[in-house]
């Protein structure tokens, strides 16, 4: 009860600046991090009428997430590969783009003027967004499915009926591309940034938005890689399994 007290009596500017992932808690219930980060967290939550736990939860949930980069992950089924793939970085790119854009639009609306380069940026991260989003549904749609099936028919000793797409090497071709795409996209987002470091002159919201999208291309980074190095060649081998 103590430390939920204390916690309670922390400056919500305090939270971003020890950890910016608390950004997006803050702007999910329209809570100002940034010119009026100096209220307590027992402040907002009373304006609000909302409950200090649960905002303190949630802010909870944030900071105890971590990934494990121990994991070996090409131990795993391709089954199971696929499934963490669409829970944990399909979602994250559906619960932080909007987050992010939101905070690009207010960034070119106040500093546009003295930083160009932020409309561009806020063009190349709308785009990447559109077409991840794309991207991610056919995978969800089309090309797990199959990597699904096959792995049952295996686990069954069946035979797989033949895709609409001929070989999964026809999709995940079109995948592989299409990451390519993304990732030369960020490369000039992170140009543009000078590597995600604000300008002497950015407020809370450049340092905080800065630091989503360092953390939204690392995650993609190892998006890709879990793709690119893992699921899909286990996939190209296991159909070769059935001809």
């Amino acid at each position: 009860m103590e430390t939920i007290n204390k916690e309670s009596q922390k400056q919500i500017g305090q939270f971003v600046a020890d950890d910016f992932r608390t950004a997006a808690v803050f702007s999910k219930y329209g809570i100002d991090f940034c010119c009026k980060g100096n209220r307590t967290v027992e402040e907002v939550c009373n304006k609000k009428d909302m409950e200090v736990n649960t905002l303190l939860d949630e802010l909870h949930a944030v900071l105890n997430s971590e990934t494990d980069q121990s994991i070996d992950y090409k131990t795993w089924p391709l089954d199971l590969l696929a499934e963490y793939i669409e829970k944990k970085h399909h979602r994250y790119v559906a619960d932080k783009t909007p987050v992010i854009r939101q905070f690009l639009d207010k960034l070119c609306s106040v500093h546009g003027g003295n930083h160009p380069e932020l409309f561009k940026i806020n063009e190349l991260f709308s785009a990447s967004a559109g077409e991840l989003a794309s991207h991610m549904k056919k995978e969800e749609l089309i090309l797990f499915p199959f990597i699904k099936r096959m792995v049952n028919a295996k686990l069954e000793n069946t035979t797989v009926q033949s895709p609409q797409f001929g070989t999964v090497e026809n999709p995940i071709a079109m995948m592989m591309q299409e990451h390519d795409n993304e990732g030369e996209r960020f490369r000039e987002i992170a140009e543009l940034t000078n590597n995600y470091n604000p300008p002497a002159d950015g407020c809370n919201t450049y340092q905080v938005t800065f630091a989503m999208l360092k953390e939204f291309e690392q995650d993609l980074h190892l998006h890709i890689h879990l793709e690119n190095n893992i699921l899909f060649p286990g996939a190209v081998k296991l159909e070769q399994q059935f001809s």
